[in-house]
């Protein structure tokens, strides 16, 4: 596949990799034979558990390249994963930062040497994706510093050693010259990396020799760059060069944003969840919070919305129902001519032996035991999409009720800005450190499971008054929904959350850590996924929510036809 050709337009870009990294997940299972391996806001994960990333090659993006370029990442990858001892490699690894990127590139080399003869098509997509990778490198400049050329000659002559794959023609002349310069230096390390390959201790030794030799030599370049301008050599950001390094083919805008989780905290401890308290949290029915006359003419703009959109209802429902409606044993269709022996009819045998419809087959009708959920953000950023969302909620409650689906519309916020009643309680209180959560939560019911979509259609238009939407906090909001359906009978359950961006709670957020609702939001989704009662998905309205949840899609509730964004979230119920 050519990636010029055939890479997908922004809108449709964060699906497109979501698809990518199922299938590069998938290959990563095969090959390692370890199951809970799944990528999650582009970050790869065992189970819960963050792995670190690997060589810069390894770090596709769906905007630049090729799906032979994802296959070929997840390759190297599962070999890395098989062949390397992690604790052996950190435990061997360089103290600067640089010499450890060149230390690690070594040994996805190394693990890429190892694939078995019988798997062809692994080494061929591994050489596809360094390629890619180093004429993406070239294309982008970076090889026109003197770091830079050092680098990408260091990562051609190491990886045609060990793998004994040839040095790409078009970059033969252009590293010819640092080359012919590093032969003393690493000549003889370099000759024993194919040697001791199969050895991870034996080929680290020759491993650290050529990574230090390398920083050595950054080092040495930047204090003659720093004398020849006679100036005081500064402590330039090596980690900042490194990252550029890795990250230099996603400098472009890809398409949505992706969901800060607060990722570069996730493997510190941290105390748990608390809430300083909870006398002013609330739930209540929209039409508590909304006079009978606005909710009246909310539901008249809704209305409009919906006549605009030209969405039938009746074609939704038969979609919804082929999604989640399973056979159900309903009667017996009798006189079948084959199937089980109706008794019944074994005397019309003795008295016309020729007779064959005697038996009976089993009748079943598909039915939906099945509840849905729409868990609503309602922030005040969320106002923005609230017309259309509000129009494709409603489309979906009438269309779930025509397939005999249950449902419900939630909603979250808060009962004040800046923390409310709950703040002052804690001012009052002395301000003690690490108070938890500092505000009122207001958990709204716009439908419940029990009430038709006749008698709570007003109640939903409730979404479109923005003077509900305040500040959000996510991960309560998800218990709470998930505690509703838990309670319900139904075999199926399936919550669905719209949001359009990570908790922001200010007074919370000010008393505790940045990432304190964050990581709740991460916990809470967590545990309702491992229980397994619930199905949980995430729709991010304009941002990409899978830090948060293992499936998700991203719609543009604003820019796009309403018919394009329910079928993304109908493949959630896929």
């Amino acid at each position: 596949m050519n990636s010029a050709a055939t890479a997908p337009s922004s809108p449709t870009l964060v699906r497109y990799q979501q698809q990518l990294d199922a299938l590069c997940a998938a290959t990563l299972r095969a090959l390692t034979g370890q199951a809970q391996l799944h990528f999650r806001g582009r970050q790869l994960y065992r189970a819960d558990h963050r792995l670190p990333s690997f060589a810069p090659h390894l770090h596709p993006h769906a905007h630049f390249d090729d799906a032979r370029s994802f296959r070929g990442a997840a390759d190297g990858v599962a070999l890395r994963l098989r062949y390397s001892d992690s604790a052996l490699h950190q435990r061997l690894q360089p103290a600067l930062a640089l010499a450890r990127m060149v230390f690690d590139l070594l040994e996805q080399f190394r693990c890429a040497s190892l694939v078995p003869d019988h798997l062809p098509g692994v080494r061929s997509n591994m050489l596809h994706r360094f390629e890619a990778w180093s004429l993406a490198f070239v294309r982008a400049r970076l090889h026109e510093s003197a770091q830079g050329i050092l680098l990408l000659t260091v990562a051609q002559i190491c990886h045609a050693r060990v793998t004994a794959e040839p040095v790409n023609e078009s970059l033969t002349d252009l590293i010819e010259a640092t080359r012919f310069g590093l032969a003393p230096r690493i000549g003889e390390a370099l000759a024993g990396l194919r040697r001791s390959r199969t050895s991870q201790a034996d080929y680290a030794v020759h491993a650290l020799h050529i990574a230090t030799t390398v920083a050595a030599l950054v080092a040495s370049e930047k204090e003659a760059r720093a004398l020849a301008r006679q100036d005081v050599p500064d402590e330039e950001d090596e980690d900042a060069w490194l990252q550029l390094w890795v990250d230099f083919e996603s400098s472009e805008d890809g398409g949505f944003a992706v969901a800060d989780a607060g990722r570069e905290s996730s493997d510190a401890a941290f105390a748990p969840y608390r809430v300083f308290t909870t006398a002013y949290d609330k739930e209540v029915v929209a039409s508590n919070l909304v006079r009978a006359e606005q909710l009246q003419s909310l539901r008249y703009t809704l209305d409009q919305h919906i006549a605009e959109a030209g969405i039938s209802v009746a074609l939704l429902a038969r979609q919804l129902q082929a999604l989640l409606a399973q056979p159900h044993h309903d009667d017996w269709d009798s006189g079948q001519e084959e199937g089980r022996i109706d008794g019944r009819r074994l005397a019309q045998l003795i008295a016309s032996p020729t007779e064959r419809r005697l038996f009976r087959t089993e009748h079943q009708e598909p039915l939906a035991d099945c509840m849905v959920a729409f868990l609503v953000d309602c922030s005040g950023s969320m106002k923005q999409h609230m017309p259309a969302l509000t129009t494709m909620i409603d489309l979906l409650v009438r269309a779930m009720e025509l397939a005999g689906v249950s449902s419900q519309v939630l909603g979250y916020t808060t009962g004040a800005w800046n923390g409310g009643r709950a703040l002052r309680d804690w001012r009052k209180a002395g301000k003690p450190p690490d108070p938890g959560r500092l505000n009122e939560l207001c958990h709204i019911v716009f439908k419940d499971g029990e009430t038709p979509w006749r008698r709570a259609r007003r109640d939903i238009a409730a979404l479109l008054k923005p003077e509900l939407f305040r500040e959000c906090i996510d991960g309560e909001a998800l218990r709470w929904a998930n505690q509703r359906l838990e309670e319900g009978s139904a075999t199926q359950k399936i919550l669905i959350v719209f949001s359009d961006g990570s908790p922001m709670d200010s007074a919370t957020v000010l008393a505790n850590d940045p990432h304190y609702l964050d990581r709740d939001l991460q916990t809470a989704a967590t545990q309702i996924e491992r229980a397994g009662r619930v199905t949980l998905r995430g729709v991010g309205v304009g941002l990409d929510m899978s830090p948060y949840y293992q499936r998700s899609v991203v719609i543009d509730a604003v820019n796009f036809p309403l018919r394009r964004s329910l079928q993304d979230v109908l493949q959630l119920l896929a």
